[in-house]
């Protein structure tokens, strides 16, 4: 999961307070059993006293506290995840092979059918693609199947207490709480990843306030359950409010001629689609692009690999979850499902990914060499590609901003 990251840690919704529940709360499966051995620390007793404190104030009653945190302790698991950071990132062709793999396209197209009359009524209540509706379920929960067994408010009160991201763990245990308050789900029954996203589509607890839907009118806003009706209507909700435009794609893979200047190929370059037509960039059967309104040109794995069109529904997806590889995931899943083929272009699979270390190295040398990344944290983010391109272009090369193990090798005998 990363995930919604409404997500693994993807959004950070706004808080609005939760619903009353009509009934009893929504049940789920039940998490993981709790290790009897798991002991609560003095400095974790210290810290839950203080944050009652803090969770009272903000309208959480004694009774929901305290029903929530009977017998939460200090998760070794969530600890140990959380502190986890890989040396070795994948290439995004690698993450696209698993995300978007055969068995996730037939087990989606079964999923679309047998959930076709709710998602067509999603559709039509929000005015999101169902297809993308069901991509998103399908890559956060393998459509239902991994919805996580964590109970949620000790992964957030881990994170809260020591974990890196303290003030997001206090933020989302607050929310959490505030859930527990509106009755939508029993205490135990919260479970999620250790990151604390939840349900059908891992909404996080402050999006599940701001955008969870209750599709099926029972008074509850339950994505947790069986049923992921409400879970499937809380994420089209969440792609509306943030602007989709329905009956738009997300994108159109492209062909650009030869000659083209690379280094207008950056997600932050929306030009009128007229613009880019003038260019000489078309679909890749040739054929022209589709006006959906303005658009970039995304190259994710540099010249050597497919290039896209990528629209305002390109854009949506990322306030999902930021990343460029799991929104492509979702827009070509949504596609894959209604029919569509694999990419027409290859991806450089004879290339590598470079671990962190090589990153920082990379980044290093450039700087050395006069071609400022802004600092060396072995994340490649927008200065390290203006970097790489201003490097590019001064040595000839494709500015593509891409980092590859073939560049670091030249920077190495520069330095």
């Amino acid at each position: 999961m990363r995930g919604a990251m409404v997500l693994a840690i993807s959004l950070l919704g706004t808080a609005l307070g939760g619903c009353a529940a009509a009934e009893g709360p929504a049940e789920a499966p039940p998490p993981a059993a709790r290790p009897e051995s798991v002991a609560i620390s003095a400095s974790f007793a210290a810290w839950r006293n203080g944050f009652r404190s803090q969770a009272l104030a903000a309208g959480i009653s004694p009774t929901t506290f305290d029903r929530a945190f009977q017998g939460v302790g200090v998760s070794a698991e969530v600890l140990e995840r959380d502190a986890f950071q890989p040396e070795f990132t994948r290439p995004i062709w690698e993450y696209l092979d698993r995300a978007v793999s055969d068995s996730r396209i037939e087990n989606g197209r079964a999923a679309l059918a047998a959930e076709g009359t709710t998602l067509a009524e999603i559709e039509r209540r929000f005015g999101v693609d169902a297809a993308v509706v069901t991509a998103i379920w399908g890559i956060e929960s393998a459509y239902g199947a991994q919805r996580g067994s964590l109970d949620v408010i000790e992964s957030l009160a881990t994170l809260a207490h020591q974990g890196r991201r303290r003030s997001f763990g206090e933020e989302q245990l607050v929310a959490a709480l505030q859930i527990l308050e509106a009755g939508d789900v029993a205490p135990r029954s919260m479970v999620g990843s250790w990151a604390g996203a939840m349900g059908h589509t891992q909404f996080i607890p402050t999006s599940y306030l701001a955008y969870a839907a209750d599709f099926d009118g029972d008074g509850r806003r339950n994505i947790w359950g069986a049923d992921p009706s409400d879970a499937l209507a809380s994420t089209a909700n969440y792609l509306s409010r943030f602007g989709w435009t329905p009956g738009a794609p997300w994108g159109v893979e492209v062909r650009l001629p030869a000659g083209f200047d690379f280094s207008t190929v950056d997600q932050g370059n929306r030009q009128p689609v007229s613009v880019w037509q003038g260019r000489g960039v078309t679909r890749v059967d040739g054929s022209p692009i589709p006006d959906h309104g303005p658009a970039a040109l995304l190259a994710p794995a540099g010249a050597g690999g497919p290039v896209f069109a990528v629209y305002n529904n390109f854009r949506v997806i990322k306030r999902y979850n930021n990343a460029t590889s799991y929104a492509l995931a979702v827009g070509h899943l949504a596609d894959r499902l209604r029919g569509a083929g694999p990419f027409a272009a290859d991806w450089p699979r004879g290339s590598r990914a470079l671990s962190r270390a090589e990153n920082i190295e990379l980044q290093e040398r450039l700087t050395a060499l006069g071609y400022d990344t802004q600092g060396a944290d072995g994340i490649i983010g927008p200065n390290t590609i203006a970097a790489i391109r201003a490097y590019q272009r001064a040595n000839g090369l494709v500015p593509d901003g891409f980092p590859t193990a073939d560049l670091l090798q030249r920077l190495a005998t520069q330095g």
